[in-house]
């Protein structure tokens, strides 16, 4: 387990450090409780922690094994909060979980393969007393906050890939790499709104619930980050949209594509039919074709061959095909 921070806090300031083996007693005062955020756990530093702070064994297992959809739960008086982070990782979605122990007295924040630490929210944080005092529950918000801001990156970057996209789309026909692409991000996208919804209703929660630890002031603060994952679903909604219209773009613009070839092999061959039906009724070699006697007729029949291809040429010009 690698311990990123522990320390106590009391009225918004650093008090000391803390051990993951003692055990801090509850405060009188809300403003007084204990942090400690850790990553990638083992089940026995687990059990130290469960022992120390009454964690229930339920959320310690989950803590641990970090599959979990984001969720929230209630233990007597604690809370369990499950968090998902996301980043892109070259042409995927790669998700990590935040597990989230919540009491009167402490917040124990356990995290599993993200790669975003806590250290600049906890200075943040620390710069700030007037917020940090208000306990726990602040602390909460700013986790799932910053947890949720994570995920604009994301966003932004496969936004500019999709304008890339459709721009390449309006220019010429996709390739088959430029398809494929849309479908991974495609898939992607869909897999994100399985973890954006119940993070909606996890914030949805602890806005409108009467949860332990969780005091009706700061109730306000986790509508912000309702509002954050809403907009972030609807900015999903939106590429997953202009996804759909770049694929039907591509395959419109191939459809006419392919209609001009026809219209252009249809013209051609048109025009190629004059002179070989002619040379086909002149090659029958019949003895008696009064125009075989005719001193210029060869000269005419090319003639009449040429301007009739000229006239289907110039018409087919005219409409287009050619």
């Amino acid at each position: 387990m690698t311990v990123v921070a522990a320390y106590l806090y009391r009225n918004g300031h650093r008090v000391r450090e803390v051990s993951i083996d003692e055990k801090i007693e509850s405060a009188e005062q809300k403003s007084e409780f204990a942090w400690i955020g850790i990553a990638d756990p083992s089940e026995e530093e687990m059990s130290k922690l469960a022992a120390n702070y009454d964690l229930h064994p339920l959320a310690v297992e989950d803590a641990i094994k970090a599959n979990q959809l984001p969720k929230i739960d209630v233990y007597d008086d604690q809370l369990f909060v499950v968090a998902r982070t996301a980043h892109l990782v070259d042409d995927h979605i790669d998700y990590g979980e935040t597990a989230i122990f919540v009491g009167h007295s402490h917040i124990i924040s356990v995290r599993h393969g993200s790669t975003r630490a806590h250290t600049t929210l906890r200075e943040q944080l620390e710069k700030t007393p007037r917020f940090l005092m208000h306990g726990v529950d602040y602390v909460l918000h700013a986790i799932l906050d910053f947890v949720v801001d994570g995920y604009l990156p994301l966003i932004t970057d496969l936004e500019e890939e999709v304008l890339e996209m459709e721009t390449k789309a309006l220019n010429g026909m996709l390739g088959r790499e430029e398809v494929n692409r849309i479908f991974t991000v495609r898939r992607e996208l869909i897999r994100f709104q399985r973890i954006l919804g119940p993070m909606g209703e996890v914030a949805q929660k602890l806005a409108r619930l009467e949860l332990p630890s969780i005091d009706a002031e700061v109730r306000i603060y986790f509508r912000d980050v309702q509002d954050h994952v809403r907009r972030t679903q609807a900015r999903v909604d939106s590429l997953r949209e202009v996804l759909t219209s770049v694929f039907e773009l591509s395959t419109l613009l191939e459809q006419q594509q392919q209609g001009r070839i026809t219209r252009q092999l249809a013209a051609w061959a048109a025009i190629l039919a004059v002179p070989t039906a002619i040379a086909g009724i002149y090659g029958m070699n019949f003895e008696n074709m009064p125009e075989l006697t005719t001193r210029y007729g060869y000269f005419v029949i090319v003639v009449t061959i040429g301007v009739i291809c000229l006239i289907l040429y110039r018409r087919f010009r005219k409409l287009g095909w050619l």
